[in-house]
């Protein structure tokens, strides 16, 4: 059986994760090498994947001819160059969101791998995650009728550390945690976001502030056919990792993650009367496996990726808007070229 060639770029917590799967559970995969800014921790996964290849940067992985594919896991700030080293080195590509952190970057990554005739996926998983795609079918088929609302909600447990706030490597909180629900609400309503209204707050926090981040948000949107959206997102909800979607339509709704009905739920630190993931690592497992095997498969068999770098750039544009909202406590308007005002 032919198998893809692939490297990835950035081993940290979710890199090392795409790096197992294709190690040990993708089939169609042979892990060819790793790369990292850290040589020490590129060299220890190597070791510990049984792999030869460890590499302190992406352009040196790349010069690796057995390499047909790459995934980029670096930090948000490197997507886009990322994107366009590997095309310009003739290699497909999955890379995890955001495709950038700027909509210039966003196109221009995209450009440059359309002119090299590469693939490009984005990272959306939830999209593979047996739920979403269940309620995704459904809506499809018309049960709950016309799609009228998209709530939406993503709590991490922990607090992130002020060091990575101060890096300036990672996009502020509507890039790395938002941007999964924005993809959604795209997805499961078919339709396109015309306006988006960010309310913000770092009152438990005030020192994330400082570096141009939020503790928690929540963001309205309107849609293009009339639709209407609510998604809030927490990034230190301490009991647990909670991720819970309602799509409510003219004959009906549908909900994923949803808790157990009770007169009242209790979450704490502690623990409480719901049993909850406890890591975005543990509760999407299965579509992180699925997106990379379905990423493989459709490489292999010259199919085009199932999560395009327009769909990355559709979300990308949420992002900025609901940004530009914070900043300047408006409603921002996103036209359907994909253009923010």
């Amino acid at each position: 059986m032919r198998k893809l060639g692939v490297g990835v770029v950035g081993v940290g917590e979710m890199g090392r994760r795409h790096a197992e799967n294709l190690r040990r559970n993708v089939p169609e995969a042979r892990l060819i090498a790793v790369a990292d800014v850290s040589q020490d921790r590129a060299r220890q996964t190597a070791l510990e994947l049984e792999i030869e290849h460890g590499y302190s940067s992406l352009g040196a992985m790349l010069d690796n001819e057995e390499i047909e594919a790459v995934v980029i896991a670096t930090p948000d700030k490197f997507h886009a160059q990322a994107v366009e080293l590997a095309a310009g080195a003739g290699k497909d590509i999955l890379c995890e969101k955001p495709l950038a952190l700027n909509l210039a970057d966003a196109r221009a990554a995209i450009a440059a791998v359309s002119k090299a005739g590469r693939r490009l996926q984005v990272g959306f998983m939830r999209r593979y995650d047996p739920a979403y795609a269940a309620a995704k079918q459904r809506i499809e088929t018309g049960e709950i009728g016309t799609p009228v609302i998209f709530k939406s909600v993503g709590r991490d447990r922990d607090q992130p550390p002020l060091a990575a706030y101060e890096s300036g490597v990672n996009g502020m909180i509507f890039y790395t945690n938002t941007i999964h629900d924005f993809d959604l609400a795209r997805w499961l309503m078919q339709d396109e976001v015309t306006q988006v209204h960010a309310y913000t707050t770092s009152v438990i926090r005030p020192e994330v502030a400082r570096y141009g981040d939020v503790v928690a948000s929540v963001v309205n949107l309107q849609y293009h056919r009339g639709a209407i959206g609510n998604i809030e997102s927490y990034a230190q909800a301490v009991y647990g990792y909670d991720v819970r979607t309602e799509i409510v339509g003219s004959k009906g709704s549908i909900l994923v993650g949803s808790l157990d009905r009770m007169p009242a739920v209790f979450l704490t630190s502690r623990g409480g009367e719901q049993m909850l993931a406890d890591h975005f690592l543990s509760r999407f497992a299965d579509a992180y496996l699925s997106e990379m095997k379905d990423f493989v498969h459709n490489i292999l068999n010259d199919n085009a990726p199932r999560i395009s770098g327009d769909d990355g750039l559709k979300a990308l544009a949420i992002a900025v808007a609901a940004e530009n909202s914070h900043q300047e406590s408006r409603p921002v308007t996103i036209r359907l070229d994909g253009t923010v005002s």
